[in-house]
């Protein structure tokens, strides 16, 4: 499923007063999630899942092309854990 069939099902469920106010929806959300994880915080759904931040620690790689060795700096990545119900739902 893609953003725009997301909206369309999204529409057809909540009766929402148009497809574009249902997809402001989904983008607030969207925007709300990512600032914070921006700020560090986690967001839990109850039934669903988490959204977090994990840090990657600096490590080395080989170049695929060269076959060189090559730093690989420390960064930050998100990061999704399903919820109990939510992995529950999937294994059915």
């Amino acid at each position: 499923m893609n953003k725009a069939e997301l909206i369309e099902q999204l529409f057809a469920k909540t009766g929402a007063a148009s497809k574009a106010e249902t997809g402001r929806w989904v983008d607030i959300f969207v925007e709300l999630v990512i600032d914070t994880l921006k700020k560090g915080d986690e967001v839990a759904i109850s039934g669903f899942g988490t959204f977090l931040v994990k840090n990657r620690a600096a490590r080395t790689g080989r170049n695929p092309k060269t076959g060189a060795t090559i730093s690989i700096l420390a960064t930050k990545v998100p990061k999704f854990k399903a919820g109990k119900g939510f992995k529950d739902a999937v294994k059915k």
